[in-house]
């Protein structure tokens, strides 16, 4: 049993972590497997698995939270279903030499748009502050940098014979193809 749960912190929340629990909030229980607390306000995120495939998702407000109770540890199948579920889809893979393939084509493309990139394993760094991760997409950049990552995903997505690219280059958008 623990009070005054907002108190306690993110180094007592861990402990709940990836456990089957029970938290009273008010006169209300609510049990599952507790995937995540929110280090700002204190909300847990549970988990409930579904029979017939898929998870509902349920917040309780970190405020309210009177009581929280281990029910059940995670076994190693729960534990990667709960790390899993909220996760996009995997790609399939893709051989050695589509990586390389489509690693060096957004490499030229963003290079050709005066873009500084480098190479760094199967990663692509775009001027030190944006990742470009396998297979390559606009979806598989990855930066703090909001304006940066925005205007990297639109070249990406506009590179000609790229893979994921179905889209015609809009109008007013210039790059130096156009040129």
């Amino acid at each position: 049993m623990q009070c005054g749960w907002p108190l306690l912190g993110p180094l007592q929340w861990i402990r709940y972590v990836n456990k089957q629990v029970m938290v009273k909030a008010g006169k209300e229980e609510h049990r599952g497997w507790l995937l995540t607390v929110d280090p700002v306000s204190a909300s847990l995120v549970l988990v409930n698995f579904r029979e017939e495939g898929g998870a509902s998702v349920q917040v309780v407000m970190g405020h309210s939270v009177e009581e929280v109770e281990v029910l059940q540890e995670a076994d190693e199948e729960t534990t990667e279903r709960l790390q899993t579920s909220f996760l996009p889809p995997r790609t399939d893979r893709l051989d050695l030499e589509e990586v390389r393939r489509r690693r060096g084509g957004v490499r030229r493309w963003l290079e050709k748009n005066r873009v500084p990139v480098l190479e760094e394993g199967d990663d692509l760094r775009v001027a030190g502050v944006l990742t470009i991760t396998a297979p390559y997409r606009p979806e598989d950049c990855f930066s703090a940098n909001q304006i940066i990552l925005d205007r990297i995903q639109k070249l990406i997505q506009i590179q000609p014979h790229h893979p994921d690219n179905d889209l015609d280059i809009p109008v007013g958008l210039t790059t130096c193809q156009d040129s």
